[in-house]
């Protein structure tokens, strides 16, 4: 199966988890971009599985092999098409779960779009495996925004009951993104880390799993990009967040608590600075007011479930027999997917910029 994004930069991905290999295809890009490949391979890494004791261990190098759109460095103007071997799975994982869904996965309702034949190892198709060709695509695209003075940056803002600090609405600055991204890992506050290690490995003595909150911010997106209604910033940002496997939910600035606010609490006022340009006082807007950008910082936070795959036992229904059953899952999963998730959600948000900016 294959799924496309996108008009002026239109993407595509494909694969299955436990097939020879995933891949995508970028259309749009102009020829000349110039590709750091050691950057690239960086970002690549933080996704990867295997890489520390607080995610699965399947291990993946997740090295792309690119066929075409990118020579000596630099884009072709073609499109770029790239493969990532699949090399660590274990598909007898799955083997008698073939006609028994597994409980909050895609299992029964991918048959039931698809037919008996669709490929559910490992997920298949619905995978978080192939959020690696997304990482690789907004890879790209992130250097691409970068040379245009735009940043993005998220970090770890929940685990469980575990908390982190949140981005500053108002002051959010370039400097806030690079030392986030030079952290080995995703939190602003380093006290937490051992907290959520602890967490962690409690939730795999019990065979089970917790969700998180991932916030994300934008810095350097001048005013007046995007669009009302439908194709604004909010919007697509939003649908394409909301296209990361196991995404609940999403709320920018101070999100769902405005409807405790006060109208004269909440309104960003503004004001001529020295050299004037338009300044705010507040950024409850984060940075987005009728779909269109302010010049401030862009703040969004999103909800992230339940690895549903756990050890525990749990019911389902056996789709040959007919008969109600209990399911042990085994394999090798991530206890809370929101960590590696981080870099996926930067990707996906330059993603969703590129269509205004390039």
């Amino acid at each position: 199966m294959t799924w496309i994004l996108g008009n002026k930069i239109r993407i595509n991905i494909f694969g299955e988890s436990h097939g020879p290999a995933i891949g995508g295809v970028v259309e749009g890009l102009a020829s000349g971009i110039k590709i750091d490949m050691g950057e690239l391979e960086k970002f690549m890494a933080r996704r990867a599985p295997g890489r520390t004791s607080l995610t699965t261990s399947r291990k993946e190098d997740d090295r792309p092999i690119f066929h075409s759109g990118i020579l000596d460095g630099y884009t072709t103007g073609t499109p770029i098409a790239f493969t990532i071997k699949n090399l660590d799975n274990r598909s007898n994982d799955y083997s008698d779960l073939t006609n028994r869904p597994r409980p909050s996965h895609a299992d029964l309702t991918a048959r039931q779009r698809f037919g008996e034949r669709v490929d559910m190892r490992g997920g298949g198709n619905f995978s978080g495996r192939l959020t690696a060709p997304i990482c690789l695509i907004g890879g790209l695209l992130i250097q691409v925004l970068s040379s245009k003075g735009i940043s993005i940056g998220a970090h770890l803002y929940k685990l469980g009951p575990i908390e982190d600090l949140k981005f500053d609405l108002l002051n959010l600055s370039f400097e806030d993104i690079i030392k986030l991204k030079e952290c080995d890992f995703p939190t602003i506050d380093s006290k937490i880390r051992v907290n959520i290690k602890d967490y962690i490995d409690q939730l795999r003595s019990k065979k089970d799993s917790v969700g998180g909150v991932i916030e994300c911010g934008i810095v350097g997106l001048e005013a007046g990009y995007g669009n009302p209604i439908f194709d604004g910033i909010e919007s697509s940002i939003s649908k394409n967040i909301f296209s990361i496997p196991g995404v609940k939910g999403i709320e920018f600035g101070q999100g769902f608590g405005v409807a405790n606010m006060l109208g004269s609490d909440h309104n960003d006022s503004m004001y001529y600075k020295e050299d004037a340009r338009i300044g705010y006082y507040s950024n409850n807007s984060a940075g987005i007011i009728g779909g269109i950008s302010t010049g401030m910082p862009i703040v969004f936070r999103l909800a992230v479930k339940p690895t549903p795959s756990i050890g525990l036992k749990q019911k389902t229904i056996d789709l040959e027999s007919g008969e109600n059953v209990s399911i042990e899952i085994k394999g090798r999963h991530d206890p809370c997917i929101a960590i590696r998730m981080v870099p996926v959600v930067e990707a996906m948000t330059a993603i969703s910029l590129a269509e205004f900016i390039l």
